[in-house]
């Protein structure tokens, strides 16, 4: 029996979410951020099955532009962190990317290849967006330099070049620093008239002065709700569902212990599935012991240290648990952010850590 391990790619929930997240900002244009392997999804498949809907695709940096081009997507890609090096700037017409600029380097480069591209068109085309660091801290001018980077760049500050910033604290409603960074971000613009792009998906969901020009749309698109807690519930349907099965059945008796480490003793007399799946597989090494899956309907809790290939459940009183039973890690019956909430991490980091060496099936209709 070969292993069954998998990642189920739901691309009718993925069709849902770009709807009910548009639906939200309907006179905003969607760029649909598909970094990460869209965040562990399948950046080609995601790409594919949306490219008749996108109108602007997003990446990290310019080595996750290739696999797209590659595959035939033709939409323009927005480079989030910008040129690393300033003869990536030559690829700029050949890939058909638009930059996010957010450093005064990034700025020469761009322009110098400005001068010496013999391309008219390219000259014409907005290239490039500017980002202004407002309050995250982490990418972007200066909001205090807005006006003289104007004066020094003026044909990187034409009128339809989109200004952006990011909002260090969507996802906790009601945080002071919300407000802080939009006025100053307001202020900056003064009476300024470029198209805007505020709101990732946690703005774009309950936020509507963020909601602009262009909201960037990340975790939303494959389902997982972007907010540290549930006080706001979106519409969203789960996109991945990871999936393995029962490859063993044992019953240990009373203070036999599971696992390296033997970090966990049973009480009683105790039934054990193994289940073909490990942190090889991306599953978190530090998951701790009571860390739900679903077998067979049942919640079953993880007992023992995670190994490398292979977790342990308490299964007992489960008697419809077999040798082949499905069990689903995270998905349609579980969500994500309930098993992050118990690893302490978040449903961003354990969907993007979905290794390659687990299979991705799509499936539509």
């Amino acid at each position: 029996m070969p292993r069954n391990t998998h990642a189920i790619i739901d691309l009718d929930a993925l069709a849902y979410n770009f709807k009910a997240m548009s639906a939200l900002a309907p006179t905003s244009k969607q760029v649909i951020v598909i970094k990460a392997n869209a965040y562990g999804n399948g950046a080609v498949a995601v790409a594919l099955a949306l490219q008749h809907k996108a109108q602007m695709f997003a990446v990290a940096f310019l080595d996750e532009v290739y696999e797209l081009r590659d595959a035939g997507i033709t939409q323009p890609i927005l480079v989030l962190q910008g040129p690393h090096q300033e003869q990536e700037c030559e690829q700029t017409d050949l890939l058909n990317v638009v930059w996010m600029l957010s450093a005064q380097h990034q700025l020469n480069w761009l322009q110098s290849w400005l001068h010496r591209s013999f391309s008219q068109e390219s000259k014409k085309r907005t290239r490039h967006w500017l980002k202004f660091d407002t309050g995250m801290h982490r990418l972007g001018l200066m909001p205090e330099d807005y006006s003289l980077l104007k004066q020094q760049h003026p044909e990187l500050f034409s009128h339809d070049v989109v200004i952006a910033t990011h909002l260090s604290a969507a996802d906790e409603p009601g945080k002071n620093s919300i407000e802080v960074q939009l006025k100053r971000f307001e202020a900056m613009i003064g009476k300024d008239q470029n198209p805007l792009s505020i709101a990732n998906s946690a703005a774009n969901i309950h936020l509507l002065p963020a909601r602009q020009s262009w909201n960037r749309m990340g975790i939303s698109l494959f389902g997982s709700s972007p907010f540290e807690n549930d006080s706001v519930k979106p519409d969203l349907k789960p996109v991945m569902q990871l999936m393995s099965t029962v490859i063993a059945l044992r019953v240990i008796a009373k203070g036999e212990s599971v696992g390296y480490g033997d970090t966990w003793v049973a009480e009683k007399e105790t039934v054990l599935a193994t289940v073909g799946i490990g942190y090889g597989d991306g599953y978190p090494r530090h998951a701790p012991i009571g860390t739900p899956a679903i077998i067979e309907q049942h919640t079953a809790h993880l007992v023992g240290r995670v190994s490398m290939d292979m977790l342990i459940f308490d299964v007992t009183g489960f008697k419809d648990v077999k040798i082949g039973s499905k069990v689903e890690l995270w998905g349609c019956n579980l969500p994500i952010n309930t098993v992050a909430k118990h690893v302490g991490t978040i449903g961003y980091e354990l969907m993007t850590r979905v290794s390659q060496r687990v299979p991705r099936v799509y499936l539509r209709g």
